[in-house]
């Protein structure tokens, strides 16, 4: 029986050498993103990669086919193309019909684990939504990284989320959270948030010692690597505060609820904001690529030096 997804060549040729490899998601690029700038990001994304000696994975599902390492032409659909947004519930039905979808942290994550890498760079997980007490609305982010032993670069998780009960649900889920240099959650537009972290770690090194552990002592869970943009490149936090208390004031206005809140959110916000969350977007997101690069490459060294 053929494998229900399909890996590029040189995806699998790193894999079957213990090379380091970075999987990438395509919501990012295709619902993230305005055009033409979401084709230029997913090319110098791949770019950043391969200049440091490490495998892109953009992953994606066309054609009914989930597709782990896209050639030209895959990456100019994800960034051209009108996509489904798949999550890992959604990889089955669009295999079934033969349809196209951009992959989500989840389904990116778990399609990244089907394949064997370890390591994924994204710009914010997915995580608890405010109300969710009322809503139940949480992100599939979440569960799926407590059964997928994939490690995860991101800059925390966007401020107009329940950020505490995220972190709450990841401690429940016995997902560990380190902070990359620091020990203070980062809320994705802001290298700061009101939360701090029990742990954090200096170098790419100490996560890939993280990362051997945990396959000895866990039982197959993924890690958050929580990695704050810089400060000097992070959105001013007064007019961030501003912005964020318009978006919500103009929601409730509307009367939008539920799961439509939080797209309904982002996309006032990339409007009120003149366009610099945007750009805060894009720097965080080069960031967290180039972080998981270096995790990827010392994750890669140290399993070759156990085989030693």
């Amino acid at each position: 029986m053929s494998l229900p997804f399909a890996v590029s060549e040189p995806v699998a040729a790193a894999l079957a050498e213990g090379l380091p490899v970075v999987a990438l998601e395509s919501t990012i690029i295709s619902h993230g993103l305005p055009r033409p700038r979401n084709h230029e990001a997913a090319l110098e994304f791949e770019r950043m990669l391969l200049e440091t000696g490490v495998t892109p994975a953009t992953i994606a599902v066309l054609d009914g086919v989930p597709r782990i390492g896209l050639d030209a032409d895959g990456v100019r659909r994800i960034a051209e193309d009108d996509l489904a947004k798949a999550s890992v519930r959604d990889l089955p039905i669009l295999a079934a019909r033969g349809a196209s979808g951009a992959t989500t942290v989840a389904a990116t994550a778990h399609l990244a684990a089907l394949a064997g890498i370890r390591v994924f760079a994204t710009g914010g997980l997915g995580g608890v939504h405010r109300g969710a007490s009322d809503t139940f609305d949480e992100s599939a982010d979440l569960g799926t990284l407590a059964r997928t032993p994939v490690t995860v670069v991101s800059a925390g998780v966007k401020s107009v989320l329940d950020i505490a009960a995220t972190l709450e649900r990841l401690e429940t889920l016995s997902v560990p959270v380190v902070g990359y240099r620091t020990t203070t959650f980062p809320s994705f537009w802001l290298s700061e948030s009101a939360y701090s972290l029990d742990w954090s770690v200096e170098d790419a090194g100490q996560v890939a010692a993280i990362m051997r552990s945990q396959d000895a002592l866990g039982h197959g869970q993924g890690i958050v690597v929580a990695n704050p943009i810089p400060r000097e490149q992070q959105w001013d936090p007064a007019e961030h505060d501003r912005v964020l208390e318009l978006a919500f004031a103009a929601a409730a206005e509307a009367g939008v609820s539920g799961k439509a809140v939080t797209p309904f959110l982002l996309g006032f916000i990339v409007d009120a904001s003149g366009g610099r969350s945007l750009e805060v977007n894009l720097d965080l997101a080069r960031n967290n690529v180039r972080l998981a690069g270096e995790i990827a490459i010392a994750f890669s060294a140290l399993a070759r030096d156990v085989r030693a």
